[in-house]
């Protein structure tokens, strides 16, 4: 195997997409932020990759900056992680491949402050699943929407390739999720009329599940829904509904978690109807579980001290 650093990043990319089975997206990614560090370092061989080299490329990462509308941001900590955790998974595979090389234990991510959930109340959930409340299709559709992303706790993405031909008479059905892994999810009595309502009324043959209403058809491609317009339904309900917090697709699946764990589930449980490769990941919602244990604890403990 050459060590020349260019073709050892081209058969890592093609060894986590082959082997490992990673999204193009992210391959493309990490191709992004590999390159980024080979190209600051000017770096021509793994085995020139030093601790001091990284403290130096750490200290330049974080003065970079991004331009926003308000003016030029620092990356975030988070971002910077990405940059990290792809140069790490890179060095794992020079070890792997017997490359003498800095030791991927020595790559530290940088500490970001702790996540807090964006999420709305159950009676603000309850409304705006009632906010699309008309017989025409676009309140069909968008009522469908809504049920199929709390029912089901998908991705946006993945909601958006779902196509009309799964069995909703069925309790569960396969969807594809990140890493093209697939995993099962559950869909609620809701869901299930509000879906097959909307179909209904559907006069199209298009495969897709969810479609632009009111467009003249150009293409396919223009026809199906896609992230940002999923999100524009969620955000235009929410406003429907009174509800003065931003509200997402992803708002709806930190609810779908939420109503799970406050309902008995455990986190194991969740980590797999949420796709998540990693409990850790699951984590952000054990707040949860934390204040379910905190009423417990002051409704049972001491109750027999005087």
């Amino acid at each position: 195997m050459s060590h020349n650093i260019s073709e050892l990043k081209q058969q890592f990319l093609e060894y986590i997409e082959i082997e490992k089975g990673r999204s193009v997206k992210t391959v493309e990614n990490y191709d992004r932020y590999l390159a980024r560090f080979i190209e600051h370092t000017k770096i021509k061989k793994a085995e020139d990759i030093t601790p001091e080299m990284m403290r130096e490329y750490r200290l330049w990462l974080n003065r970079q900056s991004v331009h926003r509308r308000t003016g030029p941001e620092n990356i975030k900590k988070k971002t910077q992680n990405y940059y990290l955790i792809a140069l790490r998974a890179f060095l794992k595979f020079l070890a792997k491949n017997n490359i003498s090389t800095l030791s991927p234990e020595n790559i530290e991510l940088a500490k970001v402050g702790e996540r807090h959930l964006d999420l709305i109340s159950h009676d603000e959930l309850q409304r705006l699943l009632a906010a699309p409340n008309g017989d025409d299709l676009k309140s069909l559709r968008d009522k469908a929407v809504l049920e199929l992303l709390f029912s089901t706790g998908l991705r946006v993405a993945e909601l958006a390739s779902l196509t009309r031909d799964i069995d909703f008479d069925a309790e569960s059905f396969p969807v594809r999720g990140k890493g093209e892994k697939i995993r099962v999810v559950f869909i609620s009595d809701e869901a299930r009329k509000a879906v097959k309502r909307y179909l209904a009324k559907r006069t199209d043959v298009d495969d897709a599940l969810f479609i632009r209403v009111g467009h003249a058809k150009s293409s396919n491609e223009d026809l199906i829904l896609n992230k940002r317009s999923i999100e524009r339904i969620v955000k235009d309900c929410a406003i429907k509904a009174g509800i003065s917090k931003k509200v997402t697709p992803h708002v709806i699946r930190h609810c779908f978690a939420t109503d799970l764990l406050s309902n008995g589930a455990d986190l194991r449980s969740v980590q797999m109807f949420l796709g998540h490769s990693n409990i850790s990941t699951t984590q952000i919602y054990t707040h949860v579980t934390d204040r379910q244990l905190h009423d417990v604890y002051k409704k049972f403990h001491g109750k027999g001290r005087k």
